[in-house]
């Protein structure tokens, strides 16, 4: 659950985002990644590279944030896009934005891995199999 913070946030805020990434992975099963940091010129680019060399890229959500240069990237791997299919990931972003222009990039991300967590959260299994059937 990487949160690549930078020289961006401080310890507390750096926990914030790690308890948020936390959230999120146990409500969806997904892995979460934060990189909160300067942008290559081509971001979406830089964050398939990124979200490319985790270690469960298919089961994977990146969030690529350079508050500097106003880039936030969302991508998603071939699982985790079955369960947050692209409307939704424009929702938590536009969610994000929101917070970034009131100058709140922390509570930005806060809100929008914990709505892409619930948004691919797993239902609980109610009925089971069993030998019987």
């Amino acid at each position: 659950m990487p949160v690549l913070a930078g020289d961006e946030l401080g310890p507390a805020d750096t926990a914030r985002l790690g308890r948020a990434v936390r959230i999120a992975e146990e409500a969806s099963g997904l892995s979460f990644s934060v990189y909160l940091t300067t942008s290559e010129k081509d971001s979406r680019a830089y964050a398939l590279r990124l979200h490319g060399a985790l270690d469960d890229p298919d089961r994977s959500v990146l969030l690529l944030c350079d508050p500097g240069s106003r880039v936030l990237e969302v991508v998603t791997g071939r699982a985790a896009r079955r369960v947050l299919p692209d409307r939704v990931c424009a929702l938590a972003a536009a969610t994000m934005r929101a917070s970034f222009v009131a100058d709140d990039v922390v509570g930005g991300l806060w809100t929008g891995i914990t709505q892409l967590g619930e948004a691919a959260r797993q239902p609980p299994t109610l009925h089971g199999r069993t030998g019987d059937e």
